[in-house]
C-alpha cells in the first residue's frame, strides 16, 4: 500500500496509474511537438505554393528571389503564436471540432492580414499571390498534420492529463466512458471519489473508486488539477459548498438531465442568470442549405475519383462469387421516403438462409445479433474480398452515387434496414426522418460496429442536435482514420 497524507491509503496500482500520467512529458514536449508540427505544415504550404507558382510562372510578371522566400518562411514560423494565443498548445479539454474551427479561423485571419500588409507595401506587393496560394494549402495541411501528430501522441501514451471524477454513479460512469471514447480531448480519468462504501474499491469503466469525497485534498496533492462533479443525488446548496471547497484549479459540474438529453443543451446567458437552450442545429434551414452545398462540392469529386477503385473491387467480387457484384437495398430516407442504396456485395447470394441457420444453431450468436444486429463471425460474408470490404468499409463507396443524386449525405445517420429501425423509439425514428441519411456518421466513427442500439440512438441524436460544418469535416477525417485502422468494423 502507498500512503498520501493522513490515514488515506490507495493500492500501489492506483498510485502508479496516477503517477504515470503525471510523469508524462506532456507539460513540455507535447506543446513543442504540436508547435513544430504546425511550423512544418506552414512551411510545407509555402513550398507547395512556390511549386504552383513555378508551374504557372507565365501568370506572374515579377520574379522572386531567395530572400523573398526566406522572409515568408520566417513570418510563417511565427504564425503558431496565434495558435498559442487561442490556447491550442496543448489544447487539452478542447473538443476536436472546436480545435478545427479555431485553427481554420486563425490561419485564415493571419494569412489575410499578411496579404493585406504586403499589398500595401510596394516592396512586398509581388508576394501577395504567393501568400494567398500558401494560405489555401495551409487551411488544409495545418489541421491535418496537427491531427496526425495528436494521433501519434495518443498511441505513444503521451497525450492527455489526469482528471478525477466525483461521483461513481450513472452520470459519473457516463462521463468516464465519454472521455475514454473521445481520446482527442486529452482528459484522462484516473480515479473516482464517491462516499458510497458499496462503490469504493471497485472498477467502473476501468477506473478505480479510490475513496470518498473527503479524499479530494490528497488527490490534488498528487498533482491532479481538474475534477468533474457528476453526482446526481446532491442538492443545490450542498453542490455549491462542495464546488467552493474543492482544491482543484478547474472544476466542471455535469448536470443530471437524463441520459440521452445531456448533449442537446447549450448554456445561454439571460443577463444575470443562465439558462439551457435546446439545440436543433440540423433542423435549421440555413444549416440544411450549407450541408447541401458541402455534399455537392465534396460528393462529386469523391464519386468521380472513386470509380476506378469501385470497378476493381467489383471485378474481385465477380472472381470470388458469381452474380452481380453490386447489392441494392431499400432503406428509409428523408421524411421516411424509401430510397435504394447501392453497395458492393460482400455476402453470398443465399445470405438470408445462412444467417437463419447460424442463429438457430448458435444461441450466443443469436444474442449478439439481437443486441446490435452485427456478428463478429458472420457466415454470410464472402471469403477474402467480403471480409476486406467490411473491415475497410469500402463496400459503402457506391453510395457516393446516392449522394450526388441528393438521396444521401456524406455524413448523417446511417440508413438502417427495416428490421433494425423497428427497435428504435418512435421519437428517434421521427428525428431521423428530418435529415438525410449518411454514408458515415457519429456512431460509426466513435464505436464502429462495437455499439448497441442505445448508443447508436444517443450518438445520432447528438449529431442532429449539434451539427456544424466543422463537425462534418471532423467526422470525415475520423472516418478515414477509423477505416485505415479497421477498428471495430466487421
Amino acid at each position: 500500500m502507498a500512503q498520501y497524507g493522513g490515514s488515506w491509503t490507495v493500492t500501489k496500482e492506483d498510485s502508479r496509474r496516477i503517477e504515470a500520467l503525471l510523469s508524462k512529458p506532456s507539460s513540455t514536449w507535447v506543446p513543442a511537438i504540436l508547435w513544430l508540427t504546425d511550423v512544418l505544415a506552414l512551411e510545407l504550404s509555402l513550398g507547395l505554393a512556390v511549386l504552383v507558382r513555378e508551374v504557372l510562372s507565365g501568370l506572374w510578371p515579377h520574379s522572386l528571389t531567395w530572400n523573398d522566400y526566406a522572409l515568408l518562411g520566417l513570418i510563417l514560423a511565427a504564425f503558431p503564436l496565434g495558435y498559442l494565443f487561442w490556447a491550442l498548445y496543448p489544447g487539452y479539454g478542447i473538443h476536436p471540432v472546436e480545435r478545427m474551427r479555431r485553427t481554420f479561423l486563425i490561419t485564415v485571419l493571419l494569412f489575410a492580414l499578411m496579404a493585406v500588409v504586403f499589398a500595401i507595401l510596394p516592396a512586398t506587393r509581388a508576394l501577395v499571390g504567393l501568400v494567398l496560394i500558401a494560405g489555401m494549402f495551409a487551411v488544409l495541411l495545418v489541421p491535418l498534420l496537427n491531427a496526425l501528430a495528436r494521433e501519434l501522441l495518443i498511441r505513444a501514451s503521451w497525450w492527455g492529463y489526469p482528471v478525477v471524477i466525483l461521483g461513481a454513479g450513472l452520470i459519473g460512469s457516463m462521463v468516464a466512458r465519454a472521455l475514454q471514447q473521445e481520446r482527442y480531448l486529452g482528459m484522462v480519468p484516473v480515479a473516482f471519489l464517491d462516499d458510497d462504501p458499496n462503490k469504493q474499491h471497485r472498477l467502473i469503466e476501468g477506473v478505480p473508486v479510490i475513496g470518498g469525497l473527503d479524499r479530494a485534498e490528497q488527490v490534488s496533492e498528487l498533482g491532479v488539477k481538474e475534477a468533474i462533479v457528476a453526482i446526481s443525488s446532491i442538492g443545490r446548496a450542498e453542490l455549491k459548498k462542495l464546488v467552493h471547497r474543492l482544491p482543484f484549479l478547474h472544476v466542471t459540474v455535469v448536470p443530471d438531465l437524463g441520459e440521452p438529453t445531456i448533449d442537446w443543451f447549450a448554456v445561454r446567458s439571460l443577463g444575470r442568470i443562465h439558462g439551457l437552450a435546446v439545440r436543433k442545429n440540423l433542423l435549421l434551414p440555413r444549416n440544411r442549405a450549407m450541408k447541401w452545398w458541402m455534399d455537392r462540392l465534396l460528393g462529386w469529386p469523391l464519386f468521380v475519383f472513386s470509380l476506378p477503385l469501385i470497378w476493381l473491387l467489383a471485378l474481385w467480387i465477380r472472381l470470388v462469387s458469381p452474380g452481380s457484384p453490386y447489392f441494392t437495398q431499400t432503406r428509409e430516407g428523408l421524411a421516411g421516403r424509401p430510397i435504394n442504396i447501392l453497395k458492393l456485395r460482400t455476402m453470398y447470394p443465399d445470405a438470408g438462409q445462412r444467417l437463419e441457420r447460424h442463429l438457430s444453431e448458435n444461441p450466443e450468436a443469436k444474442a449478439e445479433w439481437e443486441r446490435s444486429f452485427k456478428l463478429k463471425r458472420d457466415p454470410r460474408i464472402l471469403p477474402g474480398v467480403g471480409f476486406f470490404l467490411r473491415k475497410t468499409s469500402l463496400d459503402e463507396l457506391p453510395q457516393l452515387y446516392n449522394v450526388v443524386r441528393g438521396e444521401m449525405s456524406l455524413v448523417g445517420p446511417r440508413p438502417f434496414p427495416a428490421y433494425h429501425l423497428e427497435h428504435f423509439s418512435p421519437e428517434f425514428r421521427e428525428l431521423r426522418h428530418s435529415v438525410l441519411p449518411g454514408i458515415t456518421g457519429f456512431w460509426q466513427v466513435l464505436a464502429r460496429s462495437d455499439s448497441d442500439l442505445k448508443l447508436q440512438e444517443e450518438l445520432d441524436t447528438y449529431y442532429i442536435r449539434n451539427w456544424s460544418p466543422w463537425l462534418d469535416v471532423y467526422l470525415l477525417f475520423r472516418t478515414v482514420m477509423a477505416v485505415l485502422g479497421s477498428k471495430g468494423a466487421y
